[in-house]
Protein backbone atom coordinates (compact mmCIF):
# COMPACT_ATOMS: atom_id res chain seq x y z
CA UNK A 1 0.00 0.00 0.00
CA UNK A 2 1.67 3.18 -1.15
CA UNK A 3 1.83 6.49 0.62
CA UNK A 4 0.16 8.09 -2.41
CA UNK A 5 -2.96 6.05 -1.74
CA UNK A 6 -2.92 6.73 2.01
CA UNK A 7 -2.40 10.47 1.74
CA UNK A 8 -5.51 11.98 0.08
CA UNK A 9 -4.01 15.47 -0.33
CA UNK A 10 -3.37 16.61 -3.90
CA UNK A 11 -1.42 19.76 -4.64
CA UNK A 12 -3.17 22.48 -6.58
CA UNK A 13 -3.61 26.22 -7.02
CA UNK A 14 -7.39 26.42 -6.82
CA UNK A 15 -9.30 28.75 -4.53
CA UNK A 16 -10.03 25.88 -2.15
CA UNK A 17 -6.35 25.01 -1.92
CA UNK A 18 -5.43 28.60 -1.06
CA UNK A 19 -8.22 29.10 1.50
CA UNK A 20 -7.38 29.13 5.19
CA UNK A 21 -7.43 25.66 6.74
CA UNK A 22 -9.46 26.89 9.71
CA UNK A 23 -12.17 28.22 7.41
CA UNK A 24 -12.26 25.00 5.39
CA UNK A 25 -12.48 22.85 8.51
CA UNK A 26 -15.23 25.01 10.00
CA UNK A 27 -17.21 24.94 6.76
CA UNK A 28 -16.85 21.16 6.44
CA UNK A 29 -18.06 20.63 10.02
CA UNK A 30 -21.02 22.96 9.43
CA UNK A 31 -21.82 21.18 6.16
CA UNK A 32 -21.80 17.74 7.80
CA UNK A 33 -23.89 18.94 10.75
CA UNK A 34 -26.41 20.51 8.38
CA UNK A 35 -26.76 17.22 6.53
CA UNK A 36 -27.04 15.22 9.75
CA UNK A 37 -29.80 17.42 11.20
CA UNK A 38 -32.08 17.16 8.18
CA UNK A 39 -35.29 15.17 8.82
CA UNK A 40 -36.14 11.99 6.94
CA UNK A 41 -37.27 12.49 3.39
CA UNK A 42 -35.65 15.91 2.89
CA UNK A 43 -34.79 15.05 -0.69
CA UNK A 44 -34.60 18.62 -2.11
CA UNK A 45 -32.23 19.75 0.66
CA UNK A 46 -30.06 16.63 0.32
CA UNK A 47 -29.88 17.01 -3.47
CA UNK A 48 -28.91 20.66 -2.99
CA UNK A 49 -26.10 19.68 -0.60
CA UNK A 50 -24.95 16.99 -3.01
CA UNK A 51 -24.90 19.49 -5.87
CA UNK A 52 -22.94 21.94 -3.73
CA UNK A 53 -20.22 19.48 -2.78
CA UNK A 54 -19.93 18.23 -6.39
CA UNK A 55 -19.58 21.82 -7.60
CA UNK A 56 -16.85 22.48 -5.03
CA UNK A 57 -15.08 19.31 -6.10
CA UNK A 58 -15.09 20.54 -9.68
CA UNK A 59 -13.84 23.94 -8.52
CA UNK A 60 -10.97 22.34 -6.60
CA UNK A 61 -9.58 20.79 -9.82
CA UNK A 62 -8.71 17.66 -7.84
CA UNK A 63 -10.99 15.48 -9.91
CA UNK A 64 -14.55 14.47 -9.17
CA UNK A 65 -13.88 10.77 -9.74
CA UNK A 66 -11.05 10.83 -7.21
CA UNK A 67 -13.37 12.30 -4.58
CA UNK A 68 -16.08 9.79 -5.44
CA UNK A 69 -13.67 6.86 -5.13
CA UNK A 70 -12.48 8.13 -1.76
CA UNK A 71 -16.03 8.43 -0.48
CA UNK A 72 -16.93 4.90 -1.59
CA UNK A 73 -14.26 3.42 0.71
CA UNK A 74 -16.47 3.99 3.75
CA UNK A 75 -19.82 3.09 2.20
CA UNK A 76 -19.67 -0.59 3.31
CA UNK A 77 -20.09 0.67 6.88
CA UNK A 78 -23.60 1.74 5.86
CA UNK A 79 -24.59 -1.92 6.15
CA UNK A 80 -25.09 -1.13 9.83
CA UNK A 81 -28.16 0.89 8.78
CA UNK A 82 -29.85 -2.10 7.13
CA UNK A 83 -31.90 -3.04 10.25
CA UNK A 84 -33.73 0.28 9.86
CA UNK A 85 -35.52 -1.23 6.85
CA UNK A 86 -37.26 -3.79 9.05
CA UNK A 87 -37.55 -1.99 12.40
CA UNK A 88 -39.84 0.90 11.40
CA UNK A 89 -43.58 0.41 11.53
CA UNK A 90 -45.78 1.50 8.65
CA UNK A 91 -47.13 0.45 5.29
CA UNK A 92 -45.43 -2.74 4.14
CA UNK A 93 -43.80 -2.52 0.72
CA UNK A 94 -42.37 -6.05 0.60
CA UNK A 95 -42.70 -9.19 2.68
CA UNK A 96 -40.51 -12.28 2.63
CA UNK A 97 -39.09 -14.98 4.88
CA UNK A 98 -35.59 -14.76 6.34
CA UNK A 99 -34.27 -17.86 8.12
CA UNK A 100 -37.84 -18.98 8.61
CA UNK A 101 -38.96 -15.67 10.11
CA UNK A 102 -41.43 -13.32 8.38
CA UNK A 103 -39.79 -10.01 7.49
CA UNK A 104 -41.36 -6.92 5.95
CA UNK A 105 -39.89 -3.70 4.58
CA UNK A 106 -42.00 -0.68 5.49
CA UNK A 107 -42.25 2.61 3.65
CA UNK A 108 -40.97 4.65 6.66
CA UNK A 109 -38.10 2.17 7.03
CA UNK A 110 -37.11 2.51 3.38
CA UNK A 111 -37.33 6.30 3.58
CA UNK A 112 -35.21 6.33 6.72
CA UNK A 113 -32.60 4.00 5.18
CA UNK A 114 -32.29 6.01 1.97
CA UNK A 115 -32.02 9.22 3.98
CA UNK A 116 -29.21 7.76 6.11
CA UNK A 117 -27.38 6.53 3.00
CA UNK A 118 -27.63 9.89 1.24
CA UNK A 119 -26.67 11.84 4.37
CA UNK A 120 -23.64 9.63 4.94
CA UNK A 121 -22.55 9.81 1.32
CA UNK A 122 -22.82 13.60 1.20
CA UNK A 123 -20.85 13.88 4.46
CA UNK A 124 -18.17 11.51 3.17
CA UNK A 125 -17.86 13.55 -0.02
CA UNK A 126 -17.35 16.72 2.03
CA UNK A 127 -14.72 15.03 4.23
CA UNK A 128 -12.92 13.58 1.21
CA UNK A 129 -12.89 16.99 -0.48
CA UNK A 130 -11.52 18.63 2.67
CA UNK A 131 -8.73 16.05 2.91
CA UNK A 132 -7.91 16.44 -0.81
CA UNK A 133 -7.37 20.22 -0.66
CA UNK A 134 -5.85 20.56 2.84
CA UNK A 135 -2.52 19.08 3.98
CA UNK A 136 -2.89 17.08 7.16
CA UNK A 137 -0.43 19.20 9.20
CA UNK A 138 -2.53 22.27 8.36
CA UNK A 139 -5.65 20.47 9.57
CA UNK A 140 -3.96 19.68 12.87
CA UNK A 141 -2.93 23.33 13.19
CA UNK A 142 -6.52 24.37 12.41
CA UNK A 143 -7.82 22.07 15.16
CA UNK A 144 -5.43 23.63 17.64
CA UNK A 145 -6.44 27.12 16.55
CA UNK A 146 -10.10 26.19 17.07
CA UNK A 147 -9.30 25.20 20.65
CA UNK A 148 -9.78 21.49 20.13
CA UNK A 149 -8.48 19.40 23.07
CA UNK A 150 -4.72 19.13 22.77
CA UNK A 151 -4.72 15.47 23.71
CA UNK A 152 -7.26 14.69 20.99
CA UNK A 153 -5.20 16.55 18.37
CA UNK A 154 -2.05 14.73 19.49
CA UNK A 155 -3.77 11.35 19.28
CA UNK A 156 -5.07 12.14 15.77
CA UNK A 157 -1.58 13.21 14.68
CA UNK A 158 0.03 10.04 16.06
CA UNK A 159 -2.69 7.91 14.49
CA UNK A 160 -2.04 9.52 11.09
CA UNK A 161 1.69 8.83 11.31
CA UNK A 162 1.12 5.30 12.55
CA UNK A 163 -1.09 4.43 9.56
CA UNK A 164 1.95 4.65 7.29
CA UNK A 165 3.91 2.44 9.69
CA UNK A 166 1.17 -0.19 9.57
CA UNK A 167 1.07 0.07 5.77
CA UNK A 168 4.81 -0.62 5.63
CA UNK A 169 4.37 -3.66 7.87
CA UNK A 170 1.51 -4.92 5.70
CA UNK A 171 3.68 -4.49 2.59
CA UNK A 172 6.39 -6.61 4.25
CA UNK A 173 3.87 -9.37 4.97
CA UNK A 174 2.63 -9.30 1.37
CA UNK A 175 6.19 -9.53 0.02
CA UNK A 176 6.89 -12.46 2.36
CA UNK A 177 3.74 -14.22 1.13
CA UNK A 178 4.65 -13.65 -2.52
CA UNK A 179 8.19 -14.90 -2.01
CA UNK A 180 6.84 -18.15 -0.53
CA UNK A 181 4.18 -18.66 -3.20
CA UNK A 182 5.33 -20.34 -6.39
CA UNK A 183 3.22 -20.27 -9.54
CA UNK A 184 2.84 -23.59 -11.32
CA UNK A 185 3.82 -23.88 -14.96
CA UNK A 186 1.06 -26.42 -15.57
CA UNK A 187 -2.10 -24.80 -16.90
CA UNK A 188 -4.41 -27.33 -15.26
CA UNK A 189 -2.79 -26.95 -11.84
CA UNK A 190 -4.03 -24.03 -9.81
CA UNK A 191 -1.42 -22.41 -7.62
CA UNK A 192 -2.07 -20.83 -4.26
CA UNK A 193 -4.41 -23.42 -2.79
CA UNK A 194 -8.17 -23.44 -2.43
CA UNK A 195 -10.38 -20.64 -1.21
CA UNK A 196 -10.36 -21.97 2.36
CA UNK A 197 -6.57 -22.07 2.33
CA UNK A 198 -6.41 -18.51 1.02
CA UNK A 199 -8.84 -17.37 3.70
CA UNK A 200 -6.77 -19.07 6.40
CA UNK A 201 -3.58 -17.44 5.13
CA UNK A 202 -5.27 -14.02 4.97
CA UNK A 203 -6.57 -14.44 8.52
CA UNK A 204 -3.09 -15.35 9.72
CA UNK A 205 -1.65 -12.28 8.02
CA UNK A 206 -4.28 -10.06 9.64
CA UNK A 207 -3.50 -11.53 13.06
CA UNK A 208 0.23 -11.10 12.52
CA UNK A 209 -0.31 -7.49 11.43
CA UNK A 210 -2.33 -6.83 14.59
CA UNK A 211 0.34 -8.34 16.85
CA UNK A 212 3.15 -6.48 15.12
CA UNK A 213 1.18 -3.24 15.33
CA UNK A 214 0.62 -3.67 19.06
CA UNK A 215 4.31 -4.40 19.61
CA UNK A 216 5.35 -1.42 17.49
CA UNK A 217 2.95 0.88 19.35
CA UNK A 218 4.42 -0.22 22.68
CA UNK A 219 7.95 0.49 21.44
CA UNK A 220 6.87 3.89 20.08
CA UNK A 221 5.17 4.73 23.37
Amino acid sequence: MSAVFLDPYRQGASLLHRADARLKLLMAIGFILSAALLPDGSWPALIMLLSLVISLAQLSQVGLMRILRRSLLALPFLLAALPVLFSRHGQALAQFSLFGLPVSISQPGLERFLTVVLKSWVSLLAAALLAAVTPFPQMLAAMRAMRAPRLLVAVIGLMWRYVFTMAGTAAQLLRARDSRSAASLQEDLRSGGKLTWRARVTGGMAGSLLLRSVERSERVY
